[in-house]
C-alpha cells in the first residue's frame, strides 16, 4: 500500500483526505491511501515517519508550513526562495521539501484577474503568505502584507491598527488576499480586522479559506460590490502538483 497524508493542527477543516480519496477511487489506484496525521506539535513529526514506513508523500498546513524545515534534508530551490514547505517528498534517502501553494495559488489567481494586475494587501504573514507573495512578485504586482506586528526596520509589512487608520490606502490596493486561516471552519464568523466600509465595486477579494465556499470576509465583501473568490482551485492545483511530486 502506497500512503501519503497530510499533517497540521487542527485538521477538522480539511478536504484534503476526501480529494485524494475520491481521486484514487476515480482513477482505480487500489493500492494508495490518504491519511490525516494531527499532531499537537512540530516534535511529533518524525514520529510519523517511524509508525508508518510506508509513507511516499506528504502534505503540510497550518501551522507546521515553517516548522517542518528543520526535520528536512533539502527544500527545492523554488521552495528554498520562498522559505515555506507544503509538500514533502519521503524517499529512504531523503526528505525534500517543495512548495505546491506557489503553483496553485499563482496559477488560480492569473484565470481569475485575466489581464488585471491589481496591486495587492497580503493579509496575514505565515508560511502560505511566502508563496502569494512569491507568485505576486513573478507576476510584478506590488504588494503589501498586513500583520498583528510590525517588525522593526520593515517598510513592507502593515499592522491591521495602521491599515484602520489609514483607510485610503484600500483603495491603492485594490486586490485583498486573506491567508490566514481566519473565518475556517468551525469558527466561520472570523475575520481579520480591516476597514470593511472602503470595501467597493473596484476590489478583487481572494480568500484562501475553502471550508466554508463562502467565508465571513467574502460575503462583506460580496455586500459592497467587490469581486471574490475562495481557495478551493488553489486547493485542487496544488494538490495535482503534490501527486506530480511524490510520483516522478
Amino acid at each position: 500500500m502506497k500512503k501519503f497524508g497530510l499533517i497540521g493542527f487542527p485538521l477538522t477543516h480539511s478536504f484534503s483526505k476526501k480529494y485524494f480519496t475520491d481521486k484514487f477511487e476515480r482513477e482505480g489506484k487500489s493500492d494508495c491511501q490518504y491519511e490525516l496525521y494531527e499532531i499537537p506539535n512540530i516534535q511529533s513529526f518524525p514520529a510519523i515517519l517511524v509508525k508508518e514506513p510506508t509513507l511516499i508523500g506528504l502534505n503540510v498546513t497550518i501551522p507546521y508550513k515553517e516548522q517542518v524545515i528543520p526535520f528536512l534534508d533539502r527544500l527545492s530551490p523554488a521552495c528554498k526562495a520562498i522559505g515555506a514547505v507544503n509538500c514533502i517528498k519521503i524517499s529512504a534517502e531523503e526528505l525534500v521539501g517543495f512548495n505546491t501553494d506557489y503553483f496553485g495559488f499563482k496559477t488560480s489567481l492569473v484565470n481569475w484577474l485575466g489581464p488585471n494586475r491589481p496591486a495587492a494587501l497580503i493579509l496575514g504573514t505565515g508560511g502560505a503568505s511566502k508563496a502569494v507573495a512569491q507568485a505576486l512578485k513573478d507576476l510584478n504586482i506590488p504588494f503589501m502584507k498586513v500583520s498583528r506586528d510590525t517588525p522593526q526596520g520593515s517598510n513592507n509589512i502593515l499592522s491591521y491598527k495602521k491599515l484602520r487608520e489609514r483607510p485610503e490606502l484600500m483603495k491603492e490596493f485594490p486586490l485583498l488576499i486573506n491567508t490566514t486561516p481566519l473565518g475556517t471552519f468551525p469558527k466561520t464568523e472570523e475575520m481579520a480586522d480591516i476597514p470593511l466600509e472602503s470595501i467597493n465595486q473596484n476590489h478583487w477579494v481572494y480568500d484562501l479559506v475553502y471550508n466554508p465556499t463562502t467565508t465571513v470576509f467574502m460575503r462583506e465583501a460580496e455586500k459592497r460590490g467587490a469581486k471574490t473568490k475562495n481557495g478551493l482551485e488553489m486547493l485542487h492545483l496544488q494538490a495535482e502538483a503534490a501527486w506530480e511530486i511524490w510520483n516522478e
